[in-house]
Parts: structure tokens; C-alpha cells; sequence
């Protein structure tokens, strides 16, 4: 006799689409709720939206199960919500002694080590939980593909019946992906176009911070970032990120230091860039960019080349942001132009002065978005002075113990930027 047919975990009804007027659809003001940390919220767009399918990769050990353990204990504490772990790589136990490390002890929080994804259905159908966790999306599969776990047909088709449970259920679901050598998610690249929200999690292998970072979110902004500590009890919130970039600038300043304001989203960051300029020993000079786009190093030095006159052609140039972070925007050409700049000649950037400011080809100095933004947070740093594009100006709303250079040129940064040294760089140049 014929084995009784499974039954799918949704049925035709629920499955069944109904056309509404926009006008018609309730959009419930519980739409989102929060993951208890603020800086998990801040990358999401203000928190996890009910029914999403949540994305969230990164390499080897950097936390990525750390901070969905620790914001799934935070969920399960509210009495109202249920959150159920799905482990397909570690056992329960290992779970909890992770759980004890991290302080994590919710009565609601539920652990299931399983790899088939139709059995992980049938228990979200009994539980009926407001949250699921697969970790991770390579190591289940589903018995309906001849397939080993982690193929791509696999991958793909684990993908879609966890994303219809998510639309059907309206619970969360969230998927650990991995990634390759090259930083991408392991995989498809369908699967980052399936899911609602693409979460990377990054940071340097030495150095304690973490970087929360969304490449894709249908609910909010890929533009915020969200900084976090590794320590032994597990992530800690960074809430002001400038002060951990600065925490190890050195107080005697050298040549070639420059800090400038850049922007994360909605956030203002002050990081400190470092160049080093030096005769070279090869018959093509060296050009190392380390944080920074490499061409954009090479625009700012013919630049500085043209306009300003500096012969770099038989130097090493090396450009370095300190601490490890990326920086794309193009604000940060000013504080770059400084650091070779004042390195190249041995003389050193007022220390109390914060750089912003995208440089054209010409040699002008353009304007930047969130400038008010920026000064202000370099002003609660206690810089004294930004040198920033004339064009932003005037600004409203900034403190008065900060004092705003505008300048228009390049040259114009230079001199006002080291003005203890003004005539020397003036003639130098």
C-alpha cells in the first residue's frame, strides 16, 4: 500500500491571494518589534518586520550566531513572543553552553538541532513561534531534492519554502548564510534576491569591533551601520563609534595624521587617516591604499600633483584608515589630500581640526551632504575647528566653541589646515 502523502504545512486557503485597494490594507502599528538592541534595530530600519525573511552572512567567526543568540534572548523575554533556534550545525547542548556565556536564560526561547527542513515545518506548525532561526541555510535540506545539503538546487529551494512559511505564518524568519573566499554568500545569488533584508556581518579578524552592515533591506535604509564590541560576555552596543576609532590616536602627532568626518547612513563617524610618503626604491612608485578606493587615492594625488604642484612621482604614497574601516564616500578626498600632503612636506595637521570635503579635478573643493551633522559630532569630540567645502556654508545650528573654515580650493585647505605653519606651506607650495 501507498505511504500516506505528507501535508503540506500551509494549505489553499492560506495560500489563496485576494486583490485589495491600497487604500484598504491595515498596516498594524505592530508591524515591527524590536530585537532589544539598538544598534541590530538601527540596520533593520527600527526593528524586525512581522513575516520578513531576514539574511544575515559574514566569515568565519566573526559573531554572527553571538548577536542572534543574544537578540533572540532579548525576544523571548517579552512574555507575548516565542522564538524557536534552529541549529543544523551545532547540537542543543552546544547552544546552551554558548546561551550561559551570553546570559542567555528566556523561558520562551526554544532550540531544535535538525536538518530537515520538513520537519523544522512541522514543528513551526506546532509551536507556531513569533521568530525562526535557521543557522544556517547551506546545512538543512529538503527531502523533496535528490540533492546533497548545501547545492545550489537545494539552497534555492530551502530559500522558497522558507519564504513562503515566513509570508504565510507571519513569523520572522531569519537565515545564516555563509560566505566564500571572496566575501560573497555561499550560494545562488537568487537567494539575495528572495529574501526581504541582507545583513553582512564584518570586521577585522585582530581587532575587537564588529560592523553591522545592510547590502539589501525592502523595510528600511542600506545605509546605516551598526558597531558593536566583542568582549567575553559576548556583543556589547557601541553608541558612539567615533570614540572607539579615535580611543588609540597617538598624542604626540606626527606628519601625515588627518581626522576626518565621515558619514554611515544617518551617522556621523570621526576616523582618523594615516599617509606615509617616502623616496621609492623601484622604478614605478608604490601606491597602497588600505579602508579607501584605490583609484580614488590615484585621482587625489594627480591632483595634488597639478593644482598643488607636490612631485610624487619618485615617491611611495601609503594610505591607511585606521581601524580597519571602509570608507566610500567621497567626503573623505580632503582628510586623503591632507595626510599625503603634510607627510610629504613634515609638517603636521592641527591637531584640534577635522577635515571634510570632496575635491574635482580642478581643484575645487565640493559640497557634502550632513555637514551640520558631521561638525557637530567632531564639536562633542572637542575639535576646536573644521575645515569644510565654502559652499556648505553658512551653517545652522552648530556649536559655538567650533570654528567653521570654509575654503574652495585645495590650497586654500592646506594653508588654513596648518596654521602654525602657514608660511612654510605657503612657500612650499
Amino acid at each position: 500500500s501507498k505511504a500516506p502523502e505528507k501535508k503540506s504545512l500551509f494549505t489553499e486557503n492560506m495560500l489563496k491571494a485576494t486583490v485589495q485597494s491600497i487604500k484598504n490594507i491595515d498596516v498594524d502599528e505592530k508591524i515591527r518589534f524590536s530585537t532589544g538592541m539598538e544598534e541590530f534595530d538601527r540596520v533593520l530600519g527600527g526593528g524586525l518586520v512581522v513575516g520578513s525573511l531576514v539574511l544575515i552572512s559574514g566569515d568565519p567567526g566573526i559573531g554572527k550566531s553571538t548577536i542572534i543568540l543574544q537578540a533572540c534572548g532579548t525576544i523571548a523575554g517579552n512574555p507575548n513572543l516565542k522564538v524557536l533556534y534552529v541549529s543544523a550545525e551545532e547540537s542543543a547542548r552546544q547552544i546552551k553552553l554558548r546561551a550561559n556565556r551570553l546570559g542567555v536564560n528566556a523561558d520562551n526561547l526554544y532550540i531544535l538541532a535538525e536538518t530537515n527542513l520538513d520537519e523544522i515545518q512541522e514543528t513551526v506548525r506546532n509551536l507556531q513561534p513569533d521568530v525562526v532561526v535557521i543557522d544556517s541555510i547551506q546545512a538543512v535540506y529538503s527531502g523533496s531534492i535528490t540533492s546533497s545539503p548545501g547545492s545550489v538546487s537545494q539552497v534555492r529551494e530551502c530559500c522558497n519554502m522558507l519564504m513562503t512559511m515566513a509570508k504565510t505564518s507571519n513569523s520572522t524568519v531569519i537565515v545564516v548564510g555563509h560566505v566564500t573566499k571572496d566575501g560573497m554568500i555561499a550560494g545562488p545569488k537568487v537567494l539575495e534576491h528572495m529574501v526581504d533584508t541582507v545583513v553582512y556581518f564584518e570586521g577585522e579578524r585582530y581587532k575587537t569591533y564588529r560592523l553591522l552592515r545592510a547590502t539589501k533591506n525592502r523595510f528600511g535604509s542600506t545605509n546605516e551601520v551598526g558597531v558593536f564590541n566583542m568582549e567575553e560576555s559576548g556583543l556589547v552596543e557601541v553608541t558612539n563609534p567615533s570614540e572607539l576609532f579615535l580611543s588609540e590616536r597617538c598624542e604626540t602627532i606626527t606628519s601625515g595624521s588627518v581626522v576626518i568626518a565621515t558619514s554611515e547612513g544617518s551617522r556621523p563617524l570621526l576616523v582618523e587617516i594615516q599617509a606615509l610618503v617616502g623616496p621609492t626604491s623601484y622604478a614605478a612608485p608604490r601606491r597602497v591604499a588600505n579602508g579607501i578606493e584605490y583609484n580614488r587615492v590615484l585621482q587625489i594625488l594627480a591632483v595634488l600633483e597639478r593644482r598643488v604642484g607636490l612631485n610624487l612621482s619618485k615617491h611611495d604614497v601609503y594610505v591607511n584608515v585606521i581601524g580597519g574601516l571602509d570608507i566610500k564616500e567621497p567626503a573623505a578626498d580632503l582628510g586623503v589630500a591632507l595626510a599625503v600632503a603634510t607627510c610629504a612636506r613634515n609638517v603636521v595637521v592641527d591637531p584640534e581640526t577635522v577635515i571634510i570635503g570632496e575635491i574635482g579635478l580642478s581643484g575645487e573643493i565640493r559640497t557634502v551632504n550632513q555637514l551640520e551633522t558631521r561638525v557637530k559630532e567632531a564639536a562633542k569630540l572637542g575639535f576646536k575647528r573644521a575645515v569644510v567645502p565654502k559652499g556648505n556654508l553658512p551653517l545652522k545650528n552648530v556649536p559655538s566653541d567650533i570654528e567653521v573654515l570654509g575654503v574652495a580650493r585645495l590650497i586654500d585647505a592646506i594653508t588654513k589646515a596648518i596654521p602654525v605653519q602657514r608660511e612654510v606651506v605657503e612657500a612650499e607650495v
